[in-house]
């Protein structure tokens, strides 16, 4: 994932990945990559840490990142320093997914336990279960909506549904998306209204639906593409909000909305 914002002054931008570690490789003005990247380890006693499942740059501070581990961990770091401001336990099993609100101070995280939290960085004595899946089914990815930051997005494992919720009423879901026949495995909201969102399936469909009309059920989106194989991942451009990019197999296919 790039930073989020502008290159800095030299024209350098930088790019993150996690999956052992924590790597921030930094990419000049001409497109060349500095080896070695920055690599961050979120256990300070041993040269290894867990695997990591997800991250996320803050958009507000693009100096800050928060990652979730399978140890059960969200760590958050100060890219500048290269260094972890804050870990915390978050979760009672692995951890697969953490996003970061509006603002530089809450994140939300979901997990095998099945379980949403919400944190605040300005006091991590509590933090608040806004959603638990029925069963306890793992949650496997969150999104924030920018734009109204009351609500976020979260899809459960093995499962065509996609749980809308809306963190002033924790517990019950605002609304449930349930049209994919198959797995839902990738969730973003549009960039450029709070009322949009995407979803990519196993169905090999990817759906956009609109919300307005919550509380009220919700059935069918407003637009589908069904693509040649299941779709693994998309995203919706933040600077270009026409398009939408999926991924499937090994293909990208970029679709204007």
């Amino acid at each position: 994932m790039w930073l989020p914002g502008p290159k800095d002054s030299r024209g350098v931008d930088y790019l993150a990945t996690t999956g052992d570690y924590l790597r921030i490789y930094k990419v000049g003005a001409d497109g060349t990559v500095e080896e070695p990247p920055v690599l961050l380890n979120n256990n300070s006693k041993s040269e290894y840490c867990a695997p990591l499942t997800s991250f996320d740059w803050n958009e507000t501070d693009p100096n800050m990142l928060g990652t979730s581990s399978i140890d059960t961990t969200c760590t958050i770091w100060d890219r500048e320093r290269g260094v972890a401001t804050t870990q915390l336990i978050a979760h009672d099993k692995e951890v697969y997914d953490i996003a970061f609100a509006q603002g530089k101070n809450v994140f939300a995280s979901v997990g095998a336990d099945g379980s949403a939290r919400l944190f605040d960085l300005r006091n991590l004595e509590h933090s608040t279960i806004t959603y638990e899946s029925e069963g306890f089914q793992p949650l496997l990815r969150v999104a924030w909506n920018k734009l109204d930051p009351n609500f976020i997005a979260t899809i459960l494992a093995d499962s065509n549904k996609t749980i809308i919720l809306d963190i002033r009423m924790p517990s019950t879901p605002v609304s449930t998306l349930s049209a994919h026949t198959a797995a839902v495995n990738s969730v973003a909201w549009a960039p450029h209204s709070p009322c949009h969102i995407c979803t990519g399936s196993d169905d090999k469909s990817a759906l956009i639906w609109d919300l307005k009309t919550m509380p009220k059920p919700i059935t069918d989106p407003i637009l589908a593409y069904n693509a040649e194989d299941p779709i693994n991942q998309l995203e919706w451009s933040a600077a270009q909000p026409e398009w939408v990019a999926i991924a499937f197999n090994r293909k990208m296919q970029v679709l204007r909305v």
